[in-house]
């Protein structure tokens, strides 16, 4: 029976916390339940689960607050290692689920808020066995601390072992090496020597394997740390009782195997000290985002701009960036004119022109000029902030391809054990003699070369790197098993307005009859179009050349156009039916306005004192990366779709430009989620694009949701990945992220599955009686060290992944021919 206290919300008045406390009393396993309006918290005795708990408030219309704590936790060397703490935390009363990263050397709980203090948590990992402290999520994984410390015990075991490991080892190579030892030492001055040198190895910077692993092997819970210490305790044992009672082995039996123990560590430890550099260099592209933040900034103070901590800064203080400087915090400009380089937010290259009232964000750099800007958002509501812990997030997550991974890790130590222990007790009944340095020489191996670390390494590693190079392109996965969801997408369906076209209506073409000026003509339809706020006039207004003639009696005729007269002309604009309709003979202009129409243009016809002069198209311009990221997802082996609430004829125009395979169209935002399931069911898997409010429905539905960063916080939310750039291009980056990182975890997960597999029967000796071949626990040592080198040196390959080139130019305006 415990208590647990908690925050509740939606808590409004003494008959919400009625409610809420007899839907709390009402869950399984709760014998007492109050609900506090004042504080607006929950008290429940029992032996209830939280999620019991919340499950039960979410019903009732009160959900439990929840919180995320995240934890830096030393001394994890293994998958054995983090399924430990992950079992230690998610027994915790309060906790909803538990996720512990091998690689960041993190864990992310999230839980009931109020329920627990990570001070606790951290706590009961140090009594698990690795030491812990709460860290915020802006502090970044540091593995730097651990590089020194492995890169100094490495080389002194290395010092300690390699005399021994020479004159031992060479003395079989070589004969005439070991008769002149035994000439002039003697073997037992020899191999006390030997004892000297390695018990220093296994005492000084081999004692992290015994002060973790022992107490855990005593705890009943092994790591690969207890597998370690074991096998060279076993080695070093054998060896003392050869060198200094040597009675008390079976004739026959007597041999030292200080080096084994000896190459052991230094093995290990060397493996450990590249894993830490691997690791260090997995993290780089958290450590730079965090960078892009300066440490102080100017701020106006009384008139005078003065140099302060960033911490001090506030919404609505103006602060001043000198050229070439960091933009601390976002905000909106206020003075002066720049361009910004936006590349390590956006991953877009060409810097964005900056003047008054243009907002701007934290960790961009400044141009040639000094701009002054107003800050709107500061500390952890800023877009880098927001960016930080969306990749953090991303990075700590397991993916569903780790499941057998984590199943087998938690068999894995206590398995390996029982097989040492049956290779030991196998050789002794049945092993050729001296059968017991058999027995020690295949046990060792066994207990040696068998790594759970490569397995625990597999996923992580992968993910950090992959989701840290995605930021760097520009994606933004809010969610880590949306890292593999993409890779099982068959179809991308794309929203139309604002996704794969710009947005907002422009001229895109025009026809004028034989012998009038283009130009002229555009100038008198913009003159008519002056006062209408209409977005179609817009376009007009925005592509007129110069200073436009002032019209009279203007008039409009709602749902046809507009009337009005200049220096005595009556100008006619709007549809074609409004010209017909005022008696104007369309005629010339039917062959463009057939074709225009057919394209799912807008149309602006032009009359003049009775006769049709020109016809213009007004369209949403498609986003030059649209084309080029739609040919590079078809060669990719994807299906491209386009759902929009457009008119069919517009959207039909825009997928026949782009070569999209599916269109629904007319569609309101919840047959979009319709359309979602019409195409699961056709295709499969459905990754969905969008940026609007209205795309928030389908984002939630589909698959997987990618949200432009350029559109609303509403459709940024509902989604699992954010494309920061707004570029179409950044899809493509997306789906080739997903691919090469899931294909990177396959490779790690092999590896990490076929090398224990396959070698740790031949540690055992299984090819002893066909070919005579016994592992020595050197060679196990090795492979083992190497094999967690290979999952990260592979996974750091992720850091390469290239931006797809997935641009072109703009398209330009070219007049039709007359």
């Amino acid at each position: 029976m415990t208590t647990l206290r908690f925050a509740v919300d939606n808590l409004s008045c003494a008959g919400c916390a009625g409610r809420a406390e007899r839907a709390l009393s009402a869950a399984p396993g709760v014998s007492e339940a109050s609900v506090n309006i004042a504080n607006r918290m929950a008290q429940v005795t029992g032996d209830a689960s939280p999620e019991t708990l919340r499950t039960a408030l979410k019903a009732a219309g009160y959900p439990a607050r929840e919180a995320t704590h995240r934890l830096s936790i030393d001394g994890m060397t293994c998958a054995s290692c983090t399924g430990r703490v992950e079992r230690a935390l998610s027994e915790v009363p309060g906790v909803l689920s538990a996720s512990v990263n091998l690689a960041t050397q993190t864990a992310s709980i999230r839980v009931l808020e109020g329920s627990v203090m990570p001070e606790t948590l951290a706590g009961i990992v140090t009594e698990t066995g690795y030491p812990a402290k709460p860290v915020d999520n802006e502090t970044p994984t540091d593995h730097n601390s651990e590089i020194e410390p492995l890169r100094r015990n490495t080389l002194i075991a290395g010092a300690l072992t390699l005399p021994v490991f020479l004159t031992e080892m060479g003395g079989h190579l070589y004969p005439p090496l070991h008769h002149a030892i035994m000439g002039s030492i003697g073997m037992q001055t020899f191999w006390v020597l030997q004892f000297l040198l390695i018990t220093l190895v296994l005492v000084w910077p081999g004692r992290r394997f015994f002060r973790i692993g022992l107490p855990l092997l005593a705890k009943g819970s092994p790591d690969m740390n207890s597998l370690v210490a074991l096998g060279t305790l076993a080695a070093w044992t054998y060896s003392t009782i050869a060198t200094f009672a040597p009675a008390l082995l079976p004739d026959g039996t007597r041999a030292v195997y200080f080096e084994a123990a000896g190459v052991i560590v230094t093995l290990i430890l060397a493996g450990r000290w590249m894993e830490a550099r691997a690791k260090g260099r997995t993290g780089a592209a958290i450590r730079h985002l965090i960078g892009l933040r300066p440490d102080t900034v100017l701020l106006s103070r009384d008139g005078d701009f003065v140099e302060v901590p960033l911490a001090e800064v506030a919404v609505g203080d103006v602060i001043m960036v000198r050229p070439g400087g960091r933009i601390a915090v976002d905000g909106v400009v206020t003075e002066g004119t720049s361009y910004v380089d936006e590349s390590m937010i956006t991953g877009e290259p060409v810097p964005v022109a900056k003047a008054t009232d243009d907002a701007v964000t934290g960790g961009t750099i400044n141009g040639r000029k000094p701009l002054t800007y107003r800050a709107t958002a500061v500390g952890s509501n800023t877009v880098l902030a927001r960016i930080i812990d969306m990749v953090q997030t991303a990075q700590g997550a397991k993916l569903p391809i780790q499941a057998l991974a984590d199943k087998v890790v938690r068999i894995f130590v206590p398995v390996v054990l029982g097989i040492a222990a049956l290779t030991v007790l196998t050789w002794l009944i049945i092993g050729p003699q001296p059968a017991l340095g058999h027995a020690l020489v295949a046990g060792v191996a066994v207990l040696i070369i068998a790594c759970p670390c490569a397995m625990g390494l597999a996923t992580p590693t992968s993910i950090m790197v992959g989701t840290g190079r995605a930021a760097e392109l520009g994606v933004l996965f809010r969610k880590g098993d949306a890292l593999q969801r993409l890779d099982d997408a068959k179809v991308v369906a794309f929203d139309k307005t604002g996704t794969l076209t710009e947005g907002r209506p422009s001229l895109v073409d025009q026809f004028t009859a034989p012998g009038t000026d283009a130009s002229e003509m555009l100038r008198l339809t913009a003159a008519v179009e002056q006062g209408s706020d209409h977005p179609v006039a817009r376009a007009i207004l925005s592509a007129a050349p110069g200073d436009l003639p002032k019209v009279t009696d203007s008039e409009t005729v709602p749902g046809y156009g507009l009337t009005a007269t200049l220096d005595g002309q009556t100008l006619l604009v709007g549809s074609e039916d409004h010209l017909i309709r005022n008696g104007v003979d369309t005629a010339p202009l039917q062959d463009a306005i057939a074709r225009f129409a057919d394209k799912g243009h807008s149309l602006v016809c032009l009359a003049r004192d009775g006769q049709a002069f020109a016809v213009f198209a007004i369209a949403d311009q498609i986003k030059p990366s649209a084309k080029p990221a739609i040919d590079a997802l078809h060669a990719a082996g994807l299906k491209v779709a386009m759902v929009s609430g457009d008119n069919p004829a517009a959207a039909n125009a825009i997928a026949r430009q782009l070569g999209i395979d599916h269109v629904t169209a007319g569609v309101r935002p919840d047959g979009k989620v319709d359309a979602i399931r019409a195409l699961r069911d056709r295709f499969g898997t459905v990754a969905f694009v969008g940026d609007g409010i209205n795309d928030a429905p389908a984002l939630a539905e589909a698959d997987i949701g990618l949200a432009i960063g350029t559109g609303t916080d509403v459709a940024i939310e509902a989604a699992d990945i954010v494309l920061s750039s707004g570029r179409v291009s950044g899809v493509v980056n997306a789906v080739d992220v997903s691919k090469h990182t899931m294909r990177n975890i396959r490779q790690n997960l092999f590896w990490a599955f076929a090398y224990n597999t396959a070698l740790i029967p031949v540690a055992a000796g299984v090819l002893y009686p066909a070919f005579g071949i016994l592992l020595s626990p050197m060679l196990g040592a090795g492979a083992m060290a190497l094999s967690s080198v290979f999952v990260l040196t592979n996974a750091l390959r992720l850091r390469s992944i290239a931006p797809v080139q997935a641009d072109a130019p703009s398209p330009s305006y070219k007049e039709a021919p007359a």
